[in-house]
């Protein structure tokens, strides 16, 4: 496998952080963060004051990456949390079988039909895969997550907990590309309102709440996804599995979102190795069932 120069991909990392995007790098000619698990952490250097994850460490300054990219010909990845990005990512059907499965890109063009919108023109960068991630600028007045699938089919969104592979990063022989406009937009209202959790005070009387929610629902949420992040080559889809079955039946009980659970298991899935298909796939299947084979709690009356 071929990769681009060093000087090409840290040329493609300080344009970034130029922007004032937080970078990091990525393996060579992969998806996967360079940077070392929680349970490698040598809690030195950085990590010496406790174990910093990919988004902690990712960065604008350019002596850091110039350090960093020295070592190796890593891709660029993008915390688009601490970058203050929004960015929608239109995926390709991997199913290559059927050419009549729909694209990310085509869900979400009739996503935006049907809310009577156009399809926003902002910053677009063509993946390796044949996909598009769309780039905003996220509202500074909400924290936003991760979502999988919430807007339409193969139409996930990556914010605080999320990164994309930046422009100028090659994977499998093929250039992540800016494509049609290069300005950055802000997230359109009306994607906003889709986007953005509701208020706690709008949510269903299922949904837990911060005074409610209790301590054991918080230690299983970041036990699973610990264990989702850390799992090795082949046990990962396994282990994403029995995550999302654990996990599931508090969904069910009301104690924790749905999406709330999604997001975090497919940020660990993907930092993983896992693909953002596979792991959207398995977390369906996996809290479909759990959802199905556990009581809801019955909704408490006004």
């Amino acid at each position: 496998m071929t990769h681009h120069p060093p000087s090409a991909l840290l040329a493609a990392a300080l344009t970034a952080a130029a922007r004032g995007w937080h970078v990091f790098p990525l393996r060579p000619g992969t998806k996967r963060p360079a940077l070392h698990s929680e349970t490698a952490c040598p809690h030195t250097g950085p990590c010496t004051g406790g174990h910093r994850k990919w988004e902690d460490r990712a960065t604008t300054d350019p002596d850091r990456i110039r350090a960093a990219w020295s070592r190796a010909p890593f891709n660029v990845g993008i915390a688009t949390g601490p970058s203050g990005l929004l960015v929608i990512d239109l995926d390709v059907p991997k199913d290559k079988s059927s050419s009549d499965a729909p694209s990310g890109a085509t869900t979400f063009a009739a996503l935006c039909e049907r809310t009577g919108q156009a399809v926003p023109r902002t910053r677009t960068v063509r993946t390796a895969s044949g996909g598009h991630h769309l780039y905003f600028t996220a509202p500074a007045a909400v924290r936003l997550r991760n979502t999988a699938g919430t807007l339409a089919p193969l139409v996930d969104t990556r914010a605080w907990g999320g990164y994309v592979v930046a422009a100028g990063s090659t994977i499998d022989g093929t250039r992540y590309e800016t494509v049609g406009p290069a300005l950055l937009r802000p997230l359109p209202d009306w994607l906003k309102t889709l986007v953005v959790p509701p208020h706690p005070a709008n949510r269903p009387a299922t949904a837990p709440t911060a005074g409610r929610r209790r301590p054991y629902v918080d230690a299983a949420l970041a036990r699973e996804t610990t264990a989702v992040a850390a799992a090795h080559e082949g046990q990962r889809n396994a282990t994403l599995l029995r995550a999302g079955r654990a996990l599931g039946r508090f969904v069910a009980s009301g104690d924790l979102a749905r999406a709330e659970v999604e997001s975090a298991l497919q940020g660990a899935g993907e930092s993983a190795g896992l693909s953002a298909a596979e792991c959207r796939a398995t977390l369906r299947s996996a809290l479909d069932w759990s959802i199905a084979h556990n009581q809801t709690r019955p909704a408490v009356a006004a």
